[in-house]
Order: structure tokens, then sequence, then C-alpha cells
């Protein structure tokens, strides 16, 4: 199982794990209105919602929620404070000898009914996520990258900021498979990709494009800004040759087309610009980059 798929797979371990946590929540609430059974102090506290063992596991996990999907991401976080309050209310009253709540209860099971679904829509998120995955280098494939690219263009719009696509190409990489046989080439990729993504920035998507080639959006606030991320990618590539057991580590170059997307350009139109960029780098001498006219 590769790495991705583990993380995919913990990801469901745990997800499961918090509807369970909550789904016992129904027994305790249901036992605190028959038997006046406290259903205990960390229920019933104003912060209950953040102290509670879901709560725990929403405030770690929530960024990379918001990443799958921010909408429904703050509605779970909504939902599961609706929830809390909704214990409050309903065992408060049962504790203190008054008659329960019904519109209480009815809030508590719509608020569960509806962090449930939200769970669940997660989970299937996550699964999807995961078999559009390059399994061997983790990274995303190329069948969300249109969606992607019109989201950034529209952050782009909204906060003023350059968006540019770049192309990276190893080179001489039909060699090392020659010469070292496809495992190497592996190898290589696997490690060309653990490389980019140590130096990425949060805003930065990187994908396996095919064979030999990645692709990555990047904002940025100017020309020189995305340039000089360019040159980083560069210079860590130079500085990370791959590792081979028993042998002399094997040197590794890329070289980058870098297209600024214009205003109303379409994925395809970018992309081309980008690899024709990229092409006019192979032609001058490799390990460089380019940016498109």
């Amino acid at each position: 199982m590769s790495d991705q798929a583990h993380r995919a797979a913990d990801a469901i371990a745990e997800l499961d794990a918090a509807m369970d946590v909550h789904l016992d929540w129904t027994r305790r609430v249901l036992r605190c209105a028959l038997t006046r059974e406290p259903p205990g102090e960390q229920m019933l506290a104003p912060d209950a919602h953040e102290r509670c063992h879901f709560g725990h596991w929403l405030a770690r996990t929530l960024p990379e929620l918001e990443r799958l999907d921010a909408r429904k991401a703050h509605q779970l976080a909504a939902l599961h404070r609706r929830m809390h309050d909704a214990i409050r209310v309903l065992c408060g009253n049962v504790l203190e000898g008054h008659p329960g709540d019904g519109a209480a209860l009815a809030n508590f099971e719509e608020a569960q009914a509806g962090l449930v679904q939200r769970l669940a829509s997660f989970k299937t998120r996550i699964l999807a996520e995961a078999v559009r995955l390059d399994p061997l280098t983790g990274l995303p494939l190329r069948y969300s990258l249109e969606g992607e690219f019109v989201l950034s263009q529209r952050h782009a719009r909204r906060s003023g900021s350059l968006f540019f696509v770049a192309m990276f190409d190893i080179d001489h990489f039909k060699q090392v498979n020659d010469i070292h046989g496809h495992l190497v080439g592996d190898l290589a990729l696997r490690h060309l990709a653990d490389t980019l993504r140590r130096i990425l920035r949060p805003s930065d998507r990187l994908y396996r494009y095919g064979g030999e080639e990645f692709l990555l959006l990047m904002l940025a606030e100017d020309t020189a800004e995305a340039e000089a991320a360019i040159e980083r990618f560069l210079h860590a590539v130079r500085n990370s040759p791959v590792a081979l057991p028993g042998q002399v580590a094997l040197p590794q170059r890329v070289t980058i087309g870098l297209a600024q997307v214009a205003h109303g350009e379409t994925l395809e139109q970018a992309v081309e610009r980008a690899d024709r960029a990229l092409y006019e780098g192979k032609h001058a001498g490799r390990d460089r980059y380019v940016l498109a006219r």
C-alpha cells in the first residue's frame, strides 16, 4: 500500500471513529431523558464542543476538510456546536426536574442527522480523492486539474495576484530508464515529487501530469516573485541527487516552462504556452526555466 493509501485509510478510520462517538451521544442523551442519568459534566459545559473527543478531532482535521469542501466543513463545525447546545438545554431541564424539551430534542436529532450526513460526504470525497492520486508519487493526477485551475483564476482575480502555470520535465529521463532500468526511473520520479513537495507554498498545487512531466499552479504578487519561486525549485532539484543503493547518487535536473495565465485564458491554452516555453528551455541546453512570451 502506498503512503497516500495509508493516509487515506487512516483518515477514514478517524472519521469512522468520530461518527461512532456521536452515535454514542444519542444513547447518552436518551439515558438522560429517560432515567435522569447525567451525561457527564463535559457534555454540559458551555465549551463542550471544543473539549469533547470529536471537537479535538475536528480542530485537528478542519484545514484538510476545508481543502476538500470549505462550505461543508464550516457546516460540520456549526452542526457540532448546535448538537452540544441542544444537549445542554435538554439534559439541563431534565436534571432540574422539568419536563423534557421537545424542541431541544428535535434540534439535537436534526443537527446530528446533518452532521452524520456531512461526515459521510467527506468520507466519499476522501475515497474519491485517493483514487485520483498517482500511486507512485502520491501527487494528484490531472483529473481534478481543470476545476483547480478555475478556482485559482477566481482567487487571483479576487486577491489581485498573478496566476502562473509551470510545466516541469525531467532532463534525460529516457536515459535513466535505458541505463538504470525502470525501477530506478520510478525511484527518480518519486524523489523529484518529494523534492518539489518540500518547498511548495500553501497556495501551490502540484500535479503528476504524465510520464516525467509535472505541472504546478502558482499564485504570485508579480512576475519577479514567480520567477524567484521557480529558481528555488531548480536549486532544490540540483542539490538533491537520487540516492541509489550501493551506487553513486544519480544527479537530477529539470527544465521548466513558466506561463502567466491571461484573463479568460483556458487551462489548455495556458498549458500549451507553458509547454512551448519548456521546449525552448530544452533546446537552449536544459536545466533552466523559460518564461512564456
